[in-house]
Order: structure tokens, then sequence, then C-alpha cells
């Protein structure tokens, strides 16, 4: 499902205009990115939190031209979904 399908579906279930929907699930979008870049969680009861994680500083190999690069430590968003929406995709079965 696309951004665009989001949007067609939320028109269809509410008689929102297309076009104040799409602004809304882009500015929801926009606010989710901003609170992670400056370090904060977002937490939707039922649904999941977009959190940021920490990765360790970690030594790889580079095939290629056979060498070793360390990969400085460096932080990822993560969404963690709640327990009881993966239930409901594990029991969808």
């Amino acid at each position: 499902m696309t951004k665009a399908d989001i949007v067609n579906e939320i028109s269809k279930n509410t008689g929102i205009e297309k076009l104040v929907v799409q602004k809304s699930v882009e500015s929801f979008i926009e606010i989710i990115k901003k609170s992670l870049e400056n370090g904060e969680g977002v937490y939707l009861r039922g649904f999941g939190s977009f959190i940021i994680k920490t990765r360790a500083q970690k030594t790889a190999r580079n095939i290629s031209k056979n060498v070793t690069i360390t990969i400085p430590a460096h932080k990822i968003p993560y969404f963690k979904p709640a327990k009881v929406f993966v239930d409901s995709v594990k029991n969808n079965n």
C-alpha cells in the first residue's frame, strides 16, 4: 500500500477531500520525522512506537579490496509494533 492508497482509503472512509487528507498525512509523517530527528520518540497506543536506536561501532570487511573497515556508532530510526497490533496480524491468517 502506498501513501496515495492510504490517502484514497481515508478519503473514501471519511468523506474528506483527498487534497485535505493528503496534507494531513504528509504533515503527520513530517511531525514523526522531526520528532525523531530531535531525539524524541513517537508513541501511538495500540499501533506502535517510532524510536531512535543507537548502533554500536563495529568492524566489517570490504571483501572486494580485502580490507577491514570500522563502521562508527550511529543512530537509526526504528519502529516497534505494539503487542496488540502484532497479535492482530498473527491471528489474521
